[in-house]
């Protein structure tokens, strides 16, 4: 097992390595990046690394999580609200992540789903990972949506599970799409659509 550093320099350190490798991840890639390019990042010794990671794919499993966390302040943010109605909270979702998008050039995308594309055919403990986040990810959905359909805001009578995986996924899919146009139309286009669903004219 290696050594997670339980004193307070080794959890800065660790800490840092972490941080530094979300940042890399996201912008080269997994494979891309090396452990020598993270550790220069984090401004620590190479030679750290491996004292306080077993391998380069459990040190990317903790990253996804890392990630994962960060991203749930935003989702607690939209949904916690109260004082907005269950899909009046799932439209300010999107809209603030379609403006941040465009706030950014439309580049980058999703981590989670970049690492999916990357890793998770060969990967296990970050396909794993993955689909542990991506679940909890759309909980909040259905969540959201069993509220709006026992308080009469949608009509859908699909499961809401089934329906929030649906959502989740096609999002994700248009953050793709984002990418390689450019552009935050697809984002709009699933929004409307998702919305044309959910509350039919």
């Amino acid at each position: 097992m290696a050594n997670r550093g339980p004193n307070k320099r080794g959890v800065e350190t660790r800490g840092k390595l972490l941080v530094a490798g979300m940042a890399e991840f996201h912008a080269r890639g997994f494979s891309a990046t090396g452990v020598d390019v993270i550790a220069k990042t984090a401004e620590v010794p190479k030679g750290s690394f491996y004292n306080f990671f077993e391998s380069k794919n459990a040190f990317a499993a903790e990253v996804v999580d890392l990630y994962f966390e960060r991203h749930q302040v935003k989702l607690r943010q939209c949904f916690e609200d109260k004082s907005q109605s269950a899909l009046s909270r799932l439209r300010n979702y999107f809209e603030e992540r379609i403006e941040f998008f465009r706030s950014i050039g439309c580049v980058r995308g999703c981590m989670m789903a970049n690492l999916s594309i990357e890793t998770a055919d060969h990967v296990d403990v970050m396909r794993l990972r993955l689909a542990e986040n991506f679940n909890s990810w759309s909980g909040v959905f259905a969540d959201a949506l069993r509220e709006a359909r026992h308080t009469g805001e949608s009509k859908s009578t699909a499961n809401p599970e089934v329906l929030a995986d649906f959502i989740l996924n096609s999002w994700e899919g248009a953050i793709l799409r984002m990418r390689v146009e450019q552009s935050v139309k697809p984002l709009e286009d699933a929004k409307a659509f998702i919305f044309g669903i959910l509350m039919p004219n």
